[in-house]
């Protein structure tokens, strides 16, 4: 589907967290008209639609799944979550939170009442984890092996966090685990192999949100497996379910995360 310029520069007004789901939107209407433009009309209709009463209620599900392009290619993925994506969708749809928000808000139900599920393939976060219910990150803790270091000073290079610490020839490098940030990109420049992987999965970040009183996610400690974070999601959703009232966000009902989560969990 193309876009003209003018159409390209209405959706990018849209919220960055909404933009791709109401771009879709556009497209497929387009789509079903015949055509393989968008035009800035077919935008502002679709606002109008949006703005009109009732309008954004039809268009929430109760909740919105996104992430990063890593499955497409991205060099700096340390750990795929396309797998995991799928998996978590269908926790959603099981919750049912469309017909939970429903029973305390009748149809006054907007795009941020959603229950927010954002996921990447590194740091970069470009999916904004950390401003989501629950943010998932992939990540791999680097460890130094066996092999001989050949102080190409690549992996020095290469840390964008300053983690990687070489001090002279023939001397294998030190890993400041303190500042590193599990993206990986020591361990895949590394061309003698000293650098490997001790761990790879996925960290997890809860209670983020934007508005009025933003909040930054808070991160559970360690690494967790592709079951492990279905089960966390799982508490997650379950104790909203509980504990929100009146459309309350995830984020607004826990101050720190072991109210949600048991601390020996994992």
């Amino acid at each position: 589907m193309k876009w003209s310029p003018e159409a390209e520069s209405a959706i990018n007004t849209v919220p960055f967290f909404i933009r791709n789901k109401v771009k879709k939107k556009v497209a497929a209407h387009v789509k079903n008209l015949g055509r393989s433009m968008v035009h800035l009309a077919d935008v502002t209709a679709l606002k109008q639609q949006f703005l009109a009463k009732g309008g954004m209620a039809k268009q929430v599900k109760g909740y919105d799944i996104s992430a990063c392009f890593g499955s497409e290619g991205c060099p700096h993925a340390a750990c795929s979550t396309a797998a995991l994506m799928a998996d978590l969708e269908n926790l959603l749809k099981q919750a049912d939170i469309l017909s939970f928000l429903r029973s305390s808000l009748g149809e006054n139900i907007r795009f941020h009442h959603e229950f927010r599920i954002a996921l990447c393939d590194c740091p970069n976060a470009c999916s904004h984890p950390q401003i989501a219910d629950i943010g998932i990150m992939g990540a791999a803790v680097p460890v130094v092996g066996n092999m001989d270091c050949t102080s190409c000073n690549a992996c020095v290079q290469a840390c964008p966090d300053q983690a990687v610490m070489l001090n002279g020839q023939k001397e294998k490098p030190a890993i400041d685990l303190d500042l590193c940030q599990y993206c990986g990109r020591c361990i895949r420049i590394c061309p003698a192999h000293t650098l490997e992987p001790a761990r790879i999965g996925f960290r997890i970040l809860l209670g983020g949100r934007l508005g009025r009183h933003p909040r930054l996610a808070l991160e559970m400690p360690g690494l967790y497996s592709h079951d492990q974070v279905l089960a966390v999601v799982q508490i997650c959703l379950n104790y909203y379910k509980t504990h929100s009232k009146n459309g309350q966000r995830f984020s607004r009902l826990f101050t720190r995360i072991d109210q949600v989560i048991s601390p020996e969990f994992g």
